[in-house]
């Protein structure tokens, strides 16, 4: 395959998707129009982790802090009467939550493997627990948010967010905005530096880099990307609490990522969409009957079967079936 051609089979998938994204809500129904909604979130969410385990190899387990504090941020940071301004509200929380990454990161990164993964886990439940009992964020009942950002110049309103479809192409031009990001970042010097700690960081630091600072913006990074997932996530349900913090949404989207297939964009995108499809699947009284109430062991001997099937995810999957059926070299 000339490079041409492989550059078209890698873009013209994505030009699909992203057109069939852009039409679904003209022909979708509301039910499923949220939960392509949702689902965008998700990849958004999926995307910023990736960053950390596919592009860096750190391996983190509390990812979802940086989601949960975005999405508390914006709760308390928009006034209770009048709509916030868009343009202020969502660097606000997006600052806020990378300078959280910040400082979980400068602590975290002092350790590796599985001891990174267990401090991760640590900052993210004791963020979970901030959250859960401090009567600022409401506790248990969580907090509402009243009024939906919008962006005005001159007393004219460009975006509306409480408008359900504005809203859609809002998160479905972010979703795009941080997959051109990642992609840029993954060509540029400081994508490389990353992609050679994940390799080998020992050699990294025996050529000449400083691996820590590298890890450690790649964490802000990563962070303030989730808070974006996070302030979108509490604009669409319009209230948050604590259970979006809890160490299974850590949990949910690295399994998106492995679903997907690890070391790709597109592959934490596709991820996030299997997951809430098998979710919803599983969940569905109308296929399974009073068995959708279990539906967490059908979705993990699935995920399971997946992993075993296919060890680099979804995305994989073309080069596994062409390696299974290339032709056998004759010797002699």
């Amino acid at each position: 395959m000339t490079p041409t051609h492989a550059i078209t089979a890698r873009v013209w998938p994505l030009g699909v998707a992203l057109v069939a994204l852009a039409v679904f809500p003209h022909v979708g129904g509301k039910f499923y129009i949220d939960l392509v909604l949702t689902t965008m979130i998700l990849a958004i969410f999926a995307l910023s982790l990736e960053l950390l385990v596919g592009r860096t190899g750190l391996v983190s387990f509390g990812h979802a802090a940086f989601f949960g504090i975005a999405a508390y941020a914006t709760a308390l940071l928009a006034p209770n009467a009048a709509a916030p301004s868009l343009a202020w509200l969502l660097p606000a929380v997006v600052i806020v939550t990378a300078l959280a990454a910040l400082a979980i990161g400068a602590l975290s990164l002092r350790t590796r493997g599985i001891y990174f993964i267990m401090v991760t886990l640590a900052f993210a439940q004791m963020a979970y627990f901030v959250f859960h009992d401090m009567p600022f964020a409401g506790g248990s009942d969580g907090r509402y948010l009243y009024a939906k950002p919008v962006l005005a110049i001159g007393g004219f309103t460009l975006l509306d967010l409480d408008k359900p479809r504005t809203f859609y192409y809002a998160v479905l031009g972010c979703l795009c905005a941080v997959y051109a990001l990642l992609a840029l970042v993954g060509r540029s010097r400081f994508g490389h530096a990353l992609a050679g700690i994940s390799a080998n960081e020992q050699r990294m630091r025996a050529a000449g880099f400083s691996t820590y600072p590298y890890k450690l913006a790649a964490f802000t990074l990563a962070g303030g990307l989730a808070g974006v997932a996070g302030f979108l996530h509490a604009i669409k349900d319009g209230f948050v609490n604590p259970e979006i913090l809890a160490w299974h949404q850590s949990g949910a989207v690295l399994l998106m990522l492995i679903l997907g297939g690890i070391g790709t964009l597109r592959g934490p995108v596709l991820g996030a969409f299997l997951f809430v499809l098998l979710k919803e699947l599983f969940q569905s009284e109308a296929l399974f009957g009073a068995f959708a109430r279990h539906w967490q062991l059908p979705l993990g001997l699935t995920i399971i079967a997946c992993v075993a099937m296919m060890p680099n995810g979804v995305i994989g999957l073309p080069t596994q079936w062409r390696r299974a059926h290339a032709p056998v070299p004759h010797a002699g």
